[in-house]
């Protein structure tokens, strides 16, 4: 149900004569801002390119309403004239009789403005669909340009769902609350004071009569909506508890069913599911009487109007046709204000999703690099760490005074165990995070002093987690570089050894791939990215446990692929399978963010150090030696 719905549905019913029931959504708990007014008026801001349009939609708003406030009134004269004709001819008076061409004059009148009403309020959803959508779609491009400007640490810090959910669900919530309940709350407000008016035109003690029955119904709207916070308090934490449940179930069905445990399953699910039967049912009853409460007062506001009504036509102080337009008047009385109430609910929600929203604005973004000097050309390879210091949080240091010298061309692998600080180095490398001391200098230069753009395009990752997006494999291949040929693509292709397995799926490199990519396999798809790679030619290349989720064959298919992908370039290879490695011209063994040991694959053995032990511990553990710890 979209927001407007849930809007309209929450207004509820009326009583005989209208307006008097409906709970107005207010016993739903709503989520609040922590600044509302400032948010209020940040969002207000984003308005200030459509102020004409807001103009336009505000005067089709006041004409649509003025034009439906009066027909009341024109109704109750032509019940007016047929009355007073007709008891004119019953004591034989002269004129007595219907007058038809002023009945159909006023008919006319009335049609007119119930089309004019029609058509402004056609005007005003038309104008203000453009207007949120318009505002809306600013909004979206200055939160998309500033997520490409935030850093790393953002994203490693924040759960993805939650930036979906600000980027999907919030910005829903917005777009629907602009379009439909700022115009209520236009109209709305327009209706109150308008009926008002009317009602006091025709009858001032009516209208007082009429207005209060709002306390009473104000004040039994409140108790019930206060027990019913409670309940529905209750029923979003066992739902939560469900769609949990449910997900964790259906994820994992696979072991579910593997180890039996559907019984156990679907007894935990029963148990939830009664628990949010229980406080649901609480919810809705409690929320559900205070419609039949409303018909109670508004029946009584009904009595004692059309009592008073009844008496002040007899005295001949009312034409009976202005107590006609005063129970029309009546049913638009609290509709209104309920409708106001509702919407205020929805407002609350609405400020709050866009303080969820203006907060990634409010982020930090990585520093602004474009007046650095001039970017990479014709890199070499040479990477040297400099007495390098990093922490992720501070008075936690992860990596301490690290000094590595790697010449041009050259192969490192990095091997330690979880938590060493392997894929730091990487993170440090890229530029993702900044060292706090020292420096890392790619060809001699600080790669500080060299834009990010730049200093990225210089190197390719190959990662264990093959990221591949919908779309063709060509596509995916090709979204290293800008502007390549089909011909350097399957050129790729056949370096990465992944053309033959292409080639044999019904369309070939125009097979489109899934969301996830599941369309093919783990083996074929880091296949495609050393592929996407190739294809980029980078002259440092970054890779971090490409061959750690695949099977022994495909192995090898990847470690030819990686072997012609790291010819003649400077690599990073993290690996955790030392065989993978044996060949590298530098192994650094990490430990606690420090290189505890460095050398090539024979030298390091010699040591019989740490490395000597990781190796014996995967490939010889039949052996009796023992692992020697690590200095």
């Amino acid at each position: 149900m979209s927001q407007s719905e849930r809007s309209d549905s929450s207004i509820g019913g009326r009583g005989p004569i209208g307006g008097w029931g409906g709970s107005g959504g207010f016993g739903m708990p709503v989520q609040k801002a922590k600044n509302a007014k400032g948010t209020f008026f940040r969002l207000a801001a984003y308005f200030r390119h459509q102020a004409l349009w807001l103009v336009v939609v505000a005067v089709a708003a006041v004409a649509s309403t003025v034009f439906s406030i009066i027909s009341p009134k024109v109704l109750g004269n032509i019940t007016t004239d047929i009355f007073e004709g007709y008891v004119q001819r019953l004591r034989g008076l002269p004129g007595g009789g219907v007058n038809f061409p002023k009945i159909l004059d006023l008919l006319a009148f009335l049609a007119a403005l119930y089309i004019f009403s029609a058509i402004f309020s056609y005007v005003q959803q038309y104008v203000m669909a453009g207007v949120a959508q318009r505002t809306v779609y600013t909004l979206r491009r200055d939160v998309m340009d500033k997520l490409g400007r935030l850093p790393i640490k953002y994203f490693d810090t924040h759960p993805h769902g939650d930036v979906l959910s600000r980027f999907v669900n919030d910005f829903d919530n917005i777009s629907s609350t602009i379009q439909q309940s700022l115009t209520q709350a236009i109209t709305g407000s327009i209706t109150f004071i308008g009926v008002i008016v009317m009602m006091l035109t025709i009858s001032p003690l009516m209208t007082l009569v009429t207005v209060l029955t709002l306390p009473l119904s104000f004040f039994v709207t409140k108790v019930i909506a206060k027990r019913s916070q409670t309940y529905f308090g209750q029923r979003q934490k066992r739902l939560g508890e469900l769609n949990g449940h449910v997900e964790e179930m259906y994820t994992g069905h696979l072991i579910v069913k593997a180890y039996g445990r559907e019984p156990q399953s679907l007894e935990t699910f029963n148990e939830i599911n009664q628990r949010l039967y229980d406080s649901s049912w609480k919810a809705q009853f409690v929320t559900g009487i205070i419609m039949p409460l409303m018909n109670v007062i508004g029946n009584l506001g009904y009595v004692l109007v059309s009592v008073i009504g009844g008496i002040l036509v007899t005295r001949g102080s009312l034409p009976i046709g202005d107590i006609q337009a005063f129970i029309q008047y009546a049913r638009q009385f609290t509709q209104p204000i309920t409708q106001l109430a509702s919407i205020s609910n929805v407002i609350q929600s609405t400020l709050a999703s866009a303080e969820r929203v203006f907060e990634i604005l409010d982020e930090t973004e990585e520093t602004n690099d474009t007046d650095l000097e001039f970017g990479l050309d014709r890199v070499s390879g040479d990477v040297e760490f400099d007495a390098v210091n990093f922490q992720y949080v501070a008075e936690e240091p992860l990596i301490s005074d690290m000094n590595i010298r790697i010449k041009a061309g050259e192969t490192v692998a990095i091997v330690g165990p979880t938590g060493a600080g392997k894929t730091t180095l990487v993170n440090l490398l890229m530029r993702f995070y900044d060292v706090n001391l020292g420096r890392i200098t790619v060809d001699g230069r600080d790669i500080r002093r060299v834009p990010r753009r730049s200093l990225r395009h210089a190197f390719g990752m190959v990662l264990q987690d093959t990221w591949l997006f919908h779309g063709t494999i060509r596509d995916n291949i090709a979204y290293g570089r800008h502007n390549v040929g089909e011909d350097e693509v399957t050129e790729a292709a056949k370096a990465a050894r992944a053309d033959h397995f292409i080639r044999t799926l019904p369309d070939g490199y125009d097979t489109v791939l899934n969301e996830e990519a599941s369309n093919i396999s783990q083996g074929q798809r880091q296949l495609l990215t050393i592929a996407r790679a190739i294809l980029a030619d980078p002259a440092i290349m970054i890779l971090d446990e490409a061959t750690s989720n695949v099977d022994t064959r495909t192995e090898v298919l990847i470690q030819e692929a990686m072997h012609h992908l790291m010819e003649g370039r400077t690599s990073f290879v993290i690996a955790h399978r030392l065989s993978t490695i044996k060949n590298a011209d530098l192994i650094l063994v990490m430990n606690h963010g420090r290189v505890i040991e460095q050398g090539t694959h024979l030298e390091l053995l010699a040591q019989k150090g740490f490395y000597a032990s990781l190796y014996l511990s995967q490939f010889d553990s039949e052996t009796t030696t023992k692992p020697v710890a690590a200095s």
